[in-house]
């Protein structure tokens, strides 16, 4: 086959650098009904908080796996106005651990923020996960906000680091109830279901060369070393949709590595609806968000139906039934 000319890019070169910090998101909203009625404007505001508020140089990777047409376009426009720098777009739901050993490795920085596409990002919060992350030694995850139940496992590490010389650690209850109620209110637990998970758990406030972090990490928000997370993720292609994130904090915990929470937070979790209450915040933040798609506060509390047994079973039954069809 004859070539005609010769490509015009032979010989050129690029300015570009990666910058040292990469931002990942990953986001799925297949449809906009039931529980992804309203996640698109979860996930705006989001990726919007993690672009305004993110004030050092970075590259942006948002991973979709395979999302619905709505959210495809929003984020193409994104990317051809410059806010995403790459953008990977899957034709299947290939798992979120998945769509993670892709997003990781792709992922040109040495150090890599992840986060899901429901979390709400504070001004000034990478800078205070790279302090902690370069702070502390062999550091393996940074999360924004500490969630106690997170202290039942993959901290082995963090508890011997705490007993090394010219490490404080302050231990008891530490965590100021608004910050419990807002992962409380954001998981739809109750406080007396949190009271039953969190029993005999207590939080640990570390100090080390002046600078403070809360003992454990989440896998829905972290900021690492890419070096050190590739070492972490499986070694084999995972094919379940969800899971597998939890033996991801164990592994890292069993590497020796660190995993803290920045002390006070600097993230918030955003649910699958936006509030009236949120939605203040975001727009004091500079995030505006569509008041079509703020979730009303109900007048008063009411006794759910589904507290009466029947009622449970016969729902839950209904719920499953759809649930297969709908993702059939």
């Amino acid at each position: 086959m004859p070539r005609i000319g010769m490509n015009p890019s032979r010989g050129q070169s690029t300015d570009y650098k990666p910058a040292k910090v990469s931002l990942v998101m990953l986001t799925y909203i297949p449809n906009d009904v039931g529980y992804f009625e309203k996640r698109f404007e979860v996930m705006r505001a989001s990726l919007e908080s993690y672009i305004q508020n993110t004030g050092m140089p970075h590259d942006l990777i948002v991973f979709d796996n395979n999302s619905n047409e709505k959210v495809v376009n929003y984020l193409k426009d994104m990317r051809d106005s410059g806010k995403i720098d790459y953008l990977i777009l899957s034709s299947r739901n290939i798992g979120k651990m998945g769509a993670l050993q892709i997003a990781f490795r792709a992922a040109p920085g040495e150090i890599i923020a992840y986060s899901d596409d429901d979390v709400f990002f504070m001004p000034g919060w990478l800078e205070r996960h790279l302090e902690i992350l370069e702070t502390y030694p062999k550091v393996g995850m940074v999360t924004g906000l500490y969630i106690r139940p997170h202290m039942k496992e993959g901290i082995g590490s963090v508890l011997r680091f705490a007993e090394q010389e010219g490490v404080q650690a302050r231990r008891g209850d530490l965590v100021s109830k608004d910050l419990q109620l807002h992962y409380i209110n954001n998981t739809g637990r109750t406080w007396e279901q949190y009271e039953k998970e969190t029993k005999g758990l207590e939080d640990i406030v570390l100090t080390y060369k002046g600078v403070d972090a809360l003992a454990s990490a989440g896998h829905y928000q972290f900021v690492t070393r890419k070096e050190v997370i590739l070492q972490a993720l499986p070694g084999i292609w995972q094919n379940q949709l969800m899971g597998k994130m939890r033996e991801l904090d164990l592994q890292v915990d069993l590497m020796g590595y660190l995993r803290l929470c920045t002390h006070p937070a600097t993230i918030r979790l955003l649910g699958n609806v936006i509030d009236g209450e949120m939605a203040h915040q975001l727009e004091q933040f500079g995030i505006s968000i569509n008041p079509d798609e703020v979730e009303p506060q109900p007048a008063k509390p009411k006794v759910p139906i589904t507290r009466f047994p029947l009622v449970k079973r016969v729902a839950y039954f209904l719920y499953n039934r759809l649930f297969k069809i709908i993702n059939s």
